[in-house]
């Protein structure tokens, strides 16, 4: 994304609707300016304000006129008014960050819209966590924070060094270049994104441990991290096997999103029967 410094009157409105604080007012050129290295092409900017399309020399003058009369001429705080923002053209590996960061964007990879995964909350469909199994979603960043790949990449070897199996249908792992070692692709490493998940699954067994390694490896990060934990539940819809285990580590548990069970495989199995003759129709003399 960029501002057009020729329609820019720097209004201040975008420097309020950025989550990552990548907009300020350039006290040199007095125009609105993106920090190129701290956005991550979220599109929040252009879509969350209103265009109006006024000409920028008018509204500059008013603006002077109004301020030698010391009378504040401003524009409604959700609006651009002189639609000065302008989406580049996003080239490889610049591409990454909107496909991580604007949740209206189907990822290429998985073609789910936001950071490109479904997580663990389709289970009952996908089926992805099998009985016995333990589902973590490890998210980096958060609107205001962010996360550079050379972060996640960090947690990606110390996971694949415990042996864990990454999940396939996830955008971090397409871009992986070596899944077994957990290795991003090289160029990608110092983009930055709002938020990205990685996706992985261990035995039930595994469970303090894997929590233990994350929260060894994020104290090295400078991002945030969450955690998530998905298992399946009984057949009276609760869990007596990984809750103990969490609680064990200080968690207090809520139950905080539930599948009640609509959703429907997207591929049914074609049950084989053997073909039966039709009866022929007898005539009595």
């Amino acid at each position: 994304m960029r501002i057009n410094p020729d329609k820019c009157v720097a209004c201040g409105n975008c420097t309020y609707v950025c989550p990552m604080e990548a907009i300020y007012i350039d006290p040199a050129i007095k125009r609105a300016t993106i920090n190129r290295d701290e956005c991550v092409e979220c599109y929040a900017c252009y879509n969350g304000l209103s265009q109006e399309k006024l000409n920028p020399t008018v509204v500059r003058t008013v603006r002077k006129l109004f301020a030698l009369a010391r009378i504040r001429f401003e524009p409604e705080p959700d609006v651009c008014p002189t639609s000065a923002f302008e989406p580049d053209k996003l080239e490889w590996p610049r591409v990454v960050r909107r496909a991580f960061s604007d949740p209206r964007v189907p990822h290429e990879s998985t073609g789910v819209e936001g950071r490109g995964t479904e997580e663990v909350k389709t289970n009952d469909v996908s089926g992805r966590v099998k009985v016995g199994e333990v589902g973590f979603t490890i998210e980096f960043g958060r609107p205001g924070v962010g996360a550079r790949f050379h972060e996640i990449q960090k947690m990606c070897w110390a996971l694949a060094k415990a042996g864990v199996a990454f999940e396939k249908k996830n955008p971090i792992t397409s871009l992986m270049t070596d899944v077994p070692t957990g290795t991003l692709r090289a160029d990608i490493l110092n983009e930055k994104v709002m938020s990205a998940i990685v996706e992985i699954k261990v035995t039930v067994d595994r469970t303090e441990e894997i929590v233990r390694l994350v929260w060894a490896v994020e104290k090295e990060l400078n991002t945030v991290v969450a955690l998530g934990v998905g298992t399946r539940c009984d057949e009276k819809g609760e869990d007596h096997v990984v809750a103990p285990i969490l609680e064990s580590l200080g968690y207090k548990l809520e139950r905080a999103k539930t599948n009640i069970g609509l959703g429907r495989a997207k591929v049914v199995p074609v049950v084989e029967t053997a073909a039966v003759e039709p009866a022929k129709e007898t005539v009595n003399a």
